[in-house]
């Protein structure tokens, strides 16, 4: 598992409460792979190598609104959505990714996963 946070503000249109306005959150997201084979050196993932491509991927959503994402334009950036949206990116890029999990606060979170 890796891990890596990032900020940002989204608002959920149409909730019918608090988070339809426009609200930020740093955003914890780790990052699940699996394999059945370890390299000579007894490593399945260069952790190195997995990190920069997770900063990659969350370097387009920091410090931004959510919502005025192109992925975003048409439905929310729930939670949910945005673990998906990360597990996408990753998907060609990580081999052997499983799950992204992302949280918005300390008790709360999402995950996606195949």
């Amino acid at each position: 598992m890796i891990e890596d946070s990032f900020n940002s503000a989204h608002a959920l249109r149409g909730y019918n409460g608090p988070c339809e306005n426009l609200h930020g959150h740093t955003w914890k997201v780790q990052i699940y792979f699996n394999g059945k084979t370890l390299n000579k050196i007894g490593i399945l993932i260069d952790f190195r190598e997995v990190k920069a491509k997770l900063k990659d991927v969350l370097a387009g959503l920091d410090h931004k609104n959510l919502n005025d994402l192109p992925e975003f334009k048409k439905i929310n950036p729930s939670c949910e959505l945005l673990a998906k949206l990360i597990f996408e990116k990753l998907r060609e890029q990580i081999k052997g990714l499983t799950k992204v999990t992302v949280w918005e606060s300390e008790k709360t979170s999402a995950s996606y996963s195949i």
